[in-house]
């Protein structure tokens, strides 16, 4: 959430990084509102200071024997008129929560400013991008000629957009995820944590899928709990509501999570295969810093996400996203897109996000100086590292044979126990 504070410091600043963002309409409501709101409340406390005032001399009139009705009968006016007006500033304060709720976090100052994903601009380029000398299928087809990936089923299952991973499949999934978690823990030094998978309504406001996103959102409606969107909802709320000591920062999280999302805004976007699904893994990464060094954890947790795409070797590429295409909460937000040969194009496989202050007063998370105790909130951030499905996509169509069958990366094949997987129909 904003600083409210800060917007009425520096309101052009505001207006124009949220019109950067498409999300301008209301800010001079809200200014205005928080104008009437600090006029009430001057006028409110000058009344109340009157009663305070006014009801130790009554006081003393009593004590001396003198007439006090006329004031007394004063003073109910001026406390039916304090009663009225308390119950004005409750409104205007709730009338300005509701505005700032829906107000998105506001782009870094190195954000280019822009209105959709055709602004955005290739930052890294990392590998070659792999030759063929036989004709490529893509990855549905490799994972039906294979038996390794059931579509058909799923949808009878479900419906479209489950996958239902099948023998190899099904352990080069779970390698995926083993590998992913092993290589940052061990080798980055992340913390892992296992998290629940439904989450309440606090959990899903403090990092910012509520309220805009609730269409995208499987709710449970009689717990009123909802499954969760990625690993980043119940990761960063491990210290809501704390206050972290300083020494204690920065902390960092690794944590494998299936992610529900119901997509309801897709329609009309690439839907073939693992390309966009209602349920997937992902491995995710959450740090929690001060603010000084965020955008130098920013750097650090991009590098750490690449380097499973590394370890891989899939060729890739990392977007530094304009201002029109950054999410709800982001400041600042790079996309690592993979490179799957048989389908011919790049896919998002992990945004990795600072969002600065915005998550942690939504969640109340703060932190304590060592120097001069005083307390001030974290920055938060994450990244996938990575998710599973398009990094799927990347695997089987870069690493296919002519013969139909799939090479298994080195990196995975402790994990798998296998170095090939061919048909097993």
């Amino acid at each position: 959430m904003l600083d409210l504070k800060a917007i009425r410091s520096e309101p052009e600043k505001f207006l124009r990084l949220l019109e950067a963002k498409g999300a301008a309409e209301n800010l001079n409501r809200l200014l205005d509102l928080d104008y009437q709101r600090r006029q009430l409340v001057t006028k409110t406390d000058e009344l109340k200071s009157l009663r305070n005032r006014v009801s130790d001399e009554i006081a003393r009139l009593k004590r001396a024997g003198a007439a006090a009705e006329d004031k007394i009968k004063e003073m109910k006016s001026v406390s039916l008129q304090i009663k009225e007006q308390d119950e004005q500033i409750r409104s205007l304060e709730e009338q300005i929560h509701q505005i700032l709720i829906t107000l998105p976090n506001i782009p870094h100052a190195s954000v280019k400013i822009g209105r959709s994903a055709a602004d955005n601009e290739v930052v890294k380029i990392w590998g070659e991008v792999p030759t063929y000398d036989f004709p490529l299928k893509d990855h549905l087809d490799l994972a039906e000629n294979l038996g390794i990936i059931d579509f058909k089923r799923a949808a009878k299952i479900s419906g479209t957009g489950f996958p239902l991973y099948v023998g190899d499949g099904a352990v080069l999934e779970r390698a995926l995820v083993n590998f992913m978690l092993d290589f940052h823990r061990k080798k980055h030094g992340y913390r892992e944590v296992f998290p629940p998978f439904l989450v309440n309504r606090d959990s899903a406001f403090s990092t910012g899928q509520l309220p805009k996103l609730e269409e995208d959102m499987y709710l449970t409606s009689e717990d009123d709990l909802f499954l969760i969107p990625t690993a980043e909802v119940p990761v960063t709320n491990i210290h809501r509501d704390e206050i972290i000591p300083e020494n204690k920062l920065p902390i960092k999280y690794v944590a494998y999570s299936g992610c529900f999302r119901r997509e309801a805004g897709s329609y009309g976007k690439e839907t073939r295969g693992l390309s966009r699904v209602h349920q997937f893994n992902k491995v995710e990464l959450v740090w929690f810093t001060i603010p000084e060094t965020s955008y130098d954890v920013h750097e650090k947790l991009l590098q750490d996400a690449e380097e499973i795409l590394q370890a891989l070797n899939l060729h890739y590429r990392v977007v530094s996203l304009c201002s029109g295409d950054l999410s709800f909460a982001a400041a600042k937000c790079y996309d690592i897109e993979v490179w799957a040969p048989g389908t011919g194009k790049y896919f998002e496989v992990s945004s990795v996000s600072n969002f600065e202050d915005f998550q942690a007063r939504r969640a109340n998370i703060r932190y304590r100086r060592s120097g001069d105790n005083r307390v001030g909130y974290v920055h938060t951030l994450n990244g996938s590292g990575v998710a599973t499905p398009r990094l799927m996509i990347a695997l089987l169509e870069t690493y296919q044979t002519d013969e139909g069958t799939i090479v298994v990366p080195e990196a995975l094949q402790p994990y798998t126990g296998f170095s090939l997987i061919k048909t097993t129909v």
